[in-house]
């Protein structure tokens, strides 16, 4: 699959992908913080933002839609970002394609089993009838109905856009897939998989996505694995503390260069 992309930067390449229901513009913020250094390049998964829908929605696509896109750009590697989601999409291209990646940053997941627990959300997208839907501010306003977060719905909300000739609304996440196949996103890495070059884990300290009885199985896997935390911050850790985040990266990239 050609995912769709953007860019900015130039040097090393540094590929970020990130986590369900978000898209690459999610990483904007760090991504002006590395652009003078890095050629950072910021995909939409699949199913994700403006890049094609597929009935396919595993961690091995997500990998092989990675390679596709190293191949688009003609790069043999690239260091990969990958955040919750699209953490566990780079931890599967690592282990599959070890030769593609030459660092790896995985931010506030693990490589362990997750149980299904993004029901309310759906249920908030749900409760939204794109056919009867007016305006933003309706969208909001049935959300809010089952997240009283103001910014976790402003999240979501970046998934509505307008329909082609601006009559109605659409989702930008294939969301039927989605919720059919949500299970798979919290698959483990499969039993034996091992990456052995230098991966950097950055968990929040506030999230419990990343725990302290985690870092042996992460050690199982990437036994070259440096595990960080970051205080103040919960598990949308980059959007909460993005200089902290890119101070860790950039230690992280010059410790192994």
């Amino acid at each position: 699959m050609t995912l769709y992309y953007r860019e900015t930067g130039q040097g090393q390449p540094l590929i970020i992908l990130h986590g369900l229901f978000g898209a690459g513009d999610n990483w904007l913020s760090v991504a002006r913080l590395l652009e003078e250094e890095y050629r950072v390049i910021l995909p939409d998964a699949r199913n994700h933002g403006q890049s094609p829908h597929d009935a396919e929605f595993t961690y091995s696509a997500m990998a092989s839609d990675l390679v596709e896109l190293l191949d688009e750009l003609g790069l043999p590697d690239a260091i990969f970002v990958g955040h919750s989601m699209g953490g566990k999409a780079v931890m599967n291209l690592a282990v599959s394609h070890p030769g593609r990646v030459r660092q790896l940053v995985v931010v506030d997941i693990a490589p362990r089993f997750y149980p299904v627990h993004h029901q309310t959300i759906l249920q908030a997208f749900s409760a939204i009838d794109l056919q009867q839907l007016k305006s933003r501010k309706e969208a909001d306003e049935a959300m809010a109905v089952y997240i009283r977060d103001v910014g976790t719905r402003q999240f979501l909300l970046k998934n509505l856009t307008r329909s082609e000739g601006g009559q109605g609304f659409e989702w930008k996440i294939n969301l039927p897939v989605i919720r059919e196949k949500i299970e798979n996103v919290g698959e483990p890495l499969p039993e034996g998989a091992i990456f052995d070059k230098p991966t950097l884990f950055i968990g929040g300290a506030n999230s419990d996505y990343i725990r302290t009885e985690d870092e042996g199985l992460i050690r199982q896997h990437f036994p070259q694995a440096k595990v960080v935390s970051i205080a103040g911050a919960g598990h949308w850790v980059h959007a909460e503390k993005p200089q902290e985040v890119v101070a860790a990266m950039k230690g992280f990239f010059s410790e192994n260069a």
